[in-house]
């Protein structure tokens, strides 16, 4: 830029006007500067890419911490429903060919969760508060539509969850475990506290209702799921649990009810029935909702146990949670302190069980296929 800038100066030279000139040529050549730093630094956020398998490393990665958090209902044909009805709204979105994952959390707060590569967790306290099976597609298609759009992928662009130890890897070399890990353990955080932008939770919303409907649900059925949510935290002024944050869950409703309308979705099923030989326990009011405190202080603070004692210490988990020091009692430590410090409520930190271990459950395409003919 300093040859340009003199080149700059020389069409205008007269005596003591040059200094002036040169200054003003050094100014464009800054703001060029600027416009190149810019340029490069979209390009790397434009390389931030992940494959299939990647992105279902990482996913695994969060859901063990989410099912180490909340521990998983041991349940196997109220899991094997819920999948089914996750794969039919699964397979109207956009990544049909996913390994799609349907897990039940077991905990009383009222939640909902979405993993890369396929990930969907849904809370026991959700299953209860929502009412027939139009509303349970509504509340997974939102939550297969962040997975389908690669809503993570995104977060991780704009998101700053990357740092010198994780920078973009070329599109040829992919990532490394470590890089992988130290993104997982942010992402981790992200998805637990719901921090999705305001137009992916609109995305996620609009996508929702739509994949319900192509299934053959009322589309509706979000809106009364988001209504009931709405609800349950009426005059409670925390951030607290599934759809209750940024944007307002009324200008949500309002947004979905006009698509409704705009786009003619036409779904009419509700399946009431269906759902309430599956589904057969209620939420609990928020007011007997109990919080995780335990661990709050000293691990959330960063203090480690001191011991030479080398059998006291805890086993070192595989995978990429193992890699970042995870577990269940770091975890629940951190996140209750953010809690405490932010205010966010009981749903979001609700206890959980004790058990870890996914249903592993299998559908068929023809379980499918016969699934498809009680949506009426």
């Amino acid at each position: 830029m300093k040859a340009a800038a003199i080149v700059l100066s020389g069409l205008f030279v007269a005596g003591a006007a040059a200094p002036a000139h040169a200054q003003f040529g050094g100014a464009l050549g800054k703001i060029q500067k600027g416009a190149d730093k810019a340029v490069e630094a979209k390009q790397k956020v434009d390389d931030i890419t992940f494959s299939d398998e990647e992105e279902r490393q990482l996913g695994e990665d969060v859901s063990e911490r989410l099912r180490d958090r909340f521990g998983v209902v041991q349940d196997r044909e109220l899991t094997k429903y819920v999948s089914l009805v996750g794969s039919v709204v699964a397979q109207q979105s956009s990544r049909p060919g996913l390994q799609w994952t349907f897990i039940v959390l077991d905990t009383d707060g009222v939640n909902a969760y979405a993993a890369p590569g396929g990930f969907v967790h849904i809370t026991r306290g959700l299953l209860g508060l929502i009412k027939n099976e139009a509303e349970l597609a509504g509340v997974l298609g939102h939550e297969v539509t962040h997975v389908a759009d690669k809503h993570t992928v995104r977060a991780i662009q704009r998101g700053k969850l990357l740092d010198t130890g994780t920078e973009a890897a070329s599109r040829n070399a992919g990532w490394t475990n470590e890089q992988l890990a130290k993104i997982s353990d942010k992402l981790f955080q992200h998805i637990f506290e719901g921090q999705w932008s305001q137009g992916d939770e609109n995305d996620a919303d609009h996508g929702g209702a739509i994949d319900a409907s192509k299934a053959g649900y009322d589309p509706h059925g979000l809106v009364t799921a988001l209504e009931k949510v709405d609800a349950r935290n009426a005059g409670n002024s925390e951030h607290n649990g599934w759809f209750a944050s940024h944007p307002d869950t009324r200008e949500r409703i309002n947004k979905v009810t006009k698509q409704i309308s705009s786009e003619h979705l036409s779904g009419k099923a509700l399946v009431e029935a269906r759902y309430k030989q599956h589904v057969t326990f209620d939420a609990k009011p928020l007011s007997e909702i109990s919080a995780d405190e335990a661990g709050a202080a000293g691990l959330a603070s960063g203090e480690k146990k001191k011991t030479d004692d080398k059998k006291d210490e805890p086993k070192k988990k595989g995978g990429l949670a193992g890699m970042m020091g995870g577990g269940k009692q770091q975890a629940s430590a951190q996140q209750t302190a953010s809690a405490g410090a932010r205010g966010i409520g009981k749903d979001t930190y609700a206890t959980g069980g004790s058990n870890p271990a996914i249903v592993a459950v299998r559908v068929t395409p023809d379980e499918i296929t016969a699934f498809k003919k009680g949506i009426v």
